[in-house]
């Protein structure tokens, strides 16, 4: 816990200093995304190739969308032998993607909790910067299950609190051999983790990508907005 503590205490500082100028020339509503990426071991060879290439792609989809690449600010914490920022919070045109490589266990539980205090932290600013923002999203990919003990457990009751007051949405995707019973007790009720179908990262980033177009030009209540189909990226129970 002292180390999660003291990363995500940098990375408020450092959002402070770095990200004033931007938002006083675009007070477009924001709409904060924390990608937590499991790249442990198992994710090697084809996974996190799909992976990688799935984040550039989406990344290349938003920004070419002329609101969107306005309001989406991204970030990605991952978790593959310790918990890393691969990239902290960057408006979606200036987000170059980080080359992923898998290695190591799954401190999942930590990893999520940095997320979401990363989340409460981009919330503060916006709110020192009178930038309005959409409820933020959480959104999980991992193929394991958690090796950092009982956090996911802390990380679990933050994430449904969030939900139920309207926080955060929360998503999560079991690749291969994830402990779907798991990520089910991470998540909502309501929203019970979905399975990918294969490796098929890039049909998932374009249904991201899509969400992320209609998040951001949504002029009705972000909670009743209608996302694409998923049909092309989950598989079947």
């Amino acid at each position: 816990m002292p180390e999660k503590r003291d990363l995500t205490g940098a990375i408020d500082a450092e959002f402070t200093e770095l990200e004033a100028a931007d938002f006083a020339d675009n007070l477009e509503t924001r709409c904060p995304v924390v990608l937590v990426l499991d790249i442990s071991a198992s994710m090697d060879g084809p996974a996190i190739a799909e992976l990688n290439d799935g984040l550039a792609a989406f990344q290349a989809e938003v920004a070419a969308d002329p609101l969107a690449r306005l309001r989406l600010d991204l970030a990605i914490v991952t978790c593959g032998g310790g918990i890393g920022v691969a990239k902290q919070f960057s408006p979606i045109d200036a987000f170059a993607p980080p080359r992923l490589e898998a290695a190591g266990d799954t401190p999942l539980g930590g990893a999520l909790l940095t997320a979401l205090d990363m989340l409460e932290a981009r919330k503060r600013l916006y709110r020192e910067a009178g930038v309005p923002y959409h409820r933020p999203w959480l959104f999980l990919i991992s193929d394991g299950a958690p090796t950092d003990g009982e956090l996911w457990r802390e990380a679990a009751a933050a994430i449904q609190d969030g939900e139920t007051g309207k926080k955060l949405a929360f998503f999560a995707i079991g690749v291969g051999g994830a402990d779907f019973d798991l990520l089910a007790q991470i998540s909502p009720p309501t929203k019970p983790p979905l399975k990918l179908k294969g490796v098929r990262f890039g049909a998932l980033f374009r249904w991201l990508s899509s969400s992320m177009r209609r998040l951001s030009t949504a002029r009705i209540d972000p909670d009743r907005l209608e996302l694409p189909p998923v049909d092309g990226w989950v598989a079947k129970p």
